[in-house]
């Protein structure tokens, strides 16, 4: 099946291109030296010290990422993500209509090229100022829509891998499965946890801590997938 082929691709790229961009911006937000003496120098605003922000969460994504010259590796590296989800969760649809033998356009499919949709927009409107509350509201929205609808799509398909699983037997590596299942329950159960947290005033460093944690959950759905099916001819 050709969409298998394309899908072990898909998954690397959405794995590694995210992850790229977010240390990369991190490494110049805490590095602006290096690029003291050009075009690309670091604005003040995204500028820190060493830390760990997975461990400390001393500074946000957004921080690390939504000023000059940062933007111009973030931007283009989740928009290009959006587009890379779009076609993966498309591959996915039909990977599972060829196997229940249908033509539907499964729940999957819908949330996983919402989450994508948002990404984008929440890509496009980092960093851009508007001096209006509702903009930082609309923006938290977007970002929280994109996660909600991710976590609803990679359950939906998970689910769906695991009624198939007999018909995937010669195709797929089946402990690969169950470490999706596992961490798609985990991120679930984390996001219910932590909203209390979340919709309360303060706990910026654990807010910024499970940001990053969290972010970096929510592609490893993908590099599990790249390693959950077997290399096709």
């Amino acid at each position: 099946m050709s969409e298998i082929t394309q899908i072990r691709r898909l998954s690397i790229w959405i794995f590694l291109i995210p992850l790229l961009a977010i240390n990369l911006c991190l490494l110049i937000s805490q590095n602006p030296e290096i690029l003291e003496n050009t075009i690309f120098k670091v604005d003040q605003i995204g500028r820190s010290a060493f830390s760990i922000p997975y461990l400390d969460g001393s500074l946000s994504i957004s921080r690390a990422s939504r000023t000059f010259p940062q933007y111009l590796i973030f931007k283009p590296a989740m928009i290009i993500t959006a587009v890379l989800l779009y076609y993966y969760w498309n591959n996915n649809n039909k990977l599972i209509n060829t196997l229940y033998s249908t033509n539907n356009n499964f729940k999957f499919k819908t949330f996983g090229i919402l989450s994508a949709i948002f990404l984008a927009i929440h890509s496009i409107f980092l960093g851009v100022k508007f001096d209006i509350q509702i903009y930082k509201l609309f923006r938290r929205i977007v970002l929280l829509l994109f996660i909600i609808f991710e976590l609803i799509a990679q359950g939906y398909l998970v689910y769906h891998f695991f009624k198939l699983r007999e018909k995937l037997d010669k195709f797929v590596i089946k402990n690969v499965l169950v470490l999706k299942m596992m961490l798609v329950t985990i991120l679930i159960i984390v996001a219910f946890l932590s909203l209390p947290t979340l919709v309360t005033k303060g706990n910026t460093q654990f807010k910024h801590m499970l940001e990053w944690n969290y972010f970096v959950g929510v592609i490893i759905f993908y590099l599990f997938s790249r390693f959950f099916w077997r290399r096709t001819t």
